[in-house]
């Protein structure tokens, strides 16, 4: 099954949703001209295209495993195809200029994640994770370990991984028990001998780049009980020289592989850490600050999951649509003319084909417009930095959502055929399944946005947002009255709700923002691709897919508004004996 990267649309989005070129008017992003823009959309196009998208299936089939070694081995092609990933420069684009990166705009970044992730999700795992060790290490590391640790892992020759969960310390990462000792003596004097296991770790251990740079939490002898007890901690695979060269290894091994329902060439180790009580890291700030600290690196990186969402609907909605046109059964109803015909124009795939293509619009307006007020704040600007850290959780929990939707419509229009491993489909699917449990599951990122980001500014923020998305929604109703609804909401729970009543509407107040937010960048996308044009045929189909968009899952997110605010007393009405019984 073939892959094409979505230049046009990915291009127009970053035109009009994350406002690439007002970007570009600025000294800090002068470089991300349209030239450049282009040029990267379609420079990566050619890697993920001929290079990358060809593994995918053989990833899927071969997986990882641990060979007799005790190494990591990977399907055939993968140490090459990151490489070539290296080579090209891609991992510096959103890196700090000081230390080898291009500090391009996180939106172009974004885009780059993008269609890698459509092309090969279980591969691009790996770089994500390092964009966001990149961005930990870059604010809260020491001049040293900066200078240390952040030219290889902007060029990529290195690589980076996020060290949280424990079999008994999954969402609540307080309850972690690795451990962290003070040096105080010898060679490592300062440092900290780590003991302890880490499960989940993705990419944790492999051969495709020359060392790795784990980012872990520990806990010190006498640190505070629960999660202002935690450190932050550099264990690098092998330890690095004064030089810069690498030294010996480091006392940390992989003691075995997920066996995982997709994403199956992605290696997701156990860790353990210290068997000879000779496993060395070095502390990034100070001791019990490290929640702070893995905090950005996870904030960058559920941005980098919600794309992933979208990213693999891409994926699936490409091999859909194009079963669709090509899979011809059965007369249209009603038809004078009793000719089988494609599927496609049969009303109900018909409907499907739609929904999947608004669905995967919306996503994409709702990412780059997010990544573009996140780019707006790294300038300095306040506002679009608060606005940007609403719309994380909006972006990460409604696109993974999305994602998993559209692939499962995928399979739904392929039929039977799409529940055979063979078509591909199901791979998609498969693999999209895990974004919604990534970096803090969708739940969790609803109670972030009604117990923390709902309160900044006394709920000015969001407030502020829908009402300037029903002021420029005129000739999107249902879009504006969403966003009315979504404030009726907000002001429910910000005056008289429970803190239960809050958390048992989270999920659907979020999902009202997030198409409220996603429905008004598609308005505006259709109102620019009518008034300037657009790439491609972006000009004829964006403003059906907008209004599609807006009769139907706008309309369907507005019956969210009366459940919400039913409250929270229905779910306790009967025992949890009662219930799982």
């Amino acid at each position: 099954m073939t892959f094409t990267a979505a230049t046009d649309e990915q291009e127009f989005a970053l035109r009009v949703c994350a406002g690439i070129d007002e970007l570009a008017e600025t000294n800090r992003f002068a470089s991300a001209t349209p030239d450049l823009a282009r040029a990267i959309i379609d420079g990566v196009a050619s890697l993920a295209e001929g290079e990358w998208a060809p593994l995918n299936r053989k990833g899927d089939i071969e997986g990882a495993h641990i060979g007799a070694d005790g190494k990591v081995v990977l399907p055939d092609g993968f140490r090459e195809a990151y490489q070539a990933y290296v080579e090209g420069g891609w991992n510096s684009l959103y890196g700090p200029v000081e230390f080898g990166g291009q500090g391009l705009p996180m939106s172009l970044a974004v885009c780059v994640l993008e269609t890698l992730a459509s092309s090969n999700m279980a591969l691009s795992l790996n770089p994500m994770l390092s964009v966001g060790a990149i961005a930990a290490l870059h604010h809260h590391g020491s001049e040293e370990q900066k200078e240390k640790y952040l030219h290889k892992l902007v060029s990529g020759e290195w690589c980076g991984t996020m060290n949280l969960t424990e079999p008994q310390a999954g969402t609540d990462v307080g309850a972690l028990r690795t451990s962290a000792t003070r040096i105080e003596e010898g060679p490592h004097a300062g440092k900290y001998l780590i003991s302890g296991q880490k499960i989940f770790i993705t990419w944790g251990e492999h051969e495709v780049s020359d060392n790795i740079v784990h980012l872990l939490l520990a806990r010190t002898p006498d640190a505070p009980a629960g999660s202002r007890g935690i450190s932050l901690f550099i264990v690098p695979k092998y330890h690095v020289n004064a030089d810069g060269s690498l030294g010996e290894r480091n006392d940390l091994r992989v003691v075995s592989l997920e066996h995982k329902l997709g994403i199956k060439a992605s290696p997701t180790c156990v860790m353990s850490y210290g068997d000879e009580g000779n496993c060395i890291g070095e502390i990034v700030g100070a001791e019990n600050a490290g929640l702070r600290a893995m905090f950005t690196m996870m904030n960058d990186a559920r941005v980098h999951v919600g794309t992933q969402g979208l990213a693999l609907a891409e994926r699936a909605a490409q091999a859909a649509l194009a079963y669709s046109a090509e899979r011809v059964q059965s007369a249209r109803a009603g038809a004078p003319d009793k000719t089988p015909v494609p599927i496609i124009e049969h009303p109900d795939v018909r409907r499907m084909v739609l929904r999947i293509r608004a669905l995967v619009e919306g996503g994409r307006a709702l990412v780059y417009y997010g990544c573009g007020q996140l780019d707006r704040g790294a300038l300095g600007d306040e506002h679009a930095q608060a606005r940007g850290e609403v719309l994380v959780p909006l972006v990460k929990s409604w696109c993974t959502d999305m994602g998993v939707e559209v692939t499962s419509l995928a399979v739904q229009i392929h039929g039977g055929m799409g529940f055979i491993e063979e078509t591909g489909v199901a791979q998609h699917y498969r693999d999209v399944r895990i974004t919604p449990i990534y970096e803090g599951t969708n739940g969790v990122q609803a109670a972030d946005l009604v117990g923390r980001k709902l309160g900044m500014e006394g709920g000015g923020v969001v407030k502020t947002l829908l009402a300037e998305i029903a002021a420029d929604c005129g000739d999107a109703p249902n879009v504006a009255a969403l966003a009315k609804d979504c404030a009726e909401v907000a002001d429910w729970m910000l005056s008289t709700a429970s803190l239960d009543d809050k958390l048992a509407a989270s999920v659907a107040f979020q999902r009202m923002c997030a198409v409220a937010v996603a429905g008004w960048q598609l308005a505006r996308q259709a109102r620019e691709a009518v008034a300037s044009g657009a790439p491609g045929k972006i000009a004829t189909t964006k403003p059906l897919i907008a209004r599609f968009f807006e009769d139907h899952i706008v309309t369907e997110a507005r019956g969210l508004k009366d459940s919400a605010m039913t409250g929270a007393s229905l779910l306790y009405d009967l025992g949890a004996d009662m219930l799982t019984a």
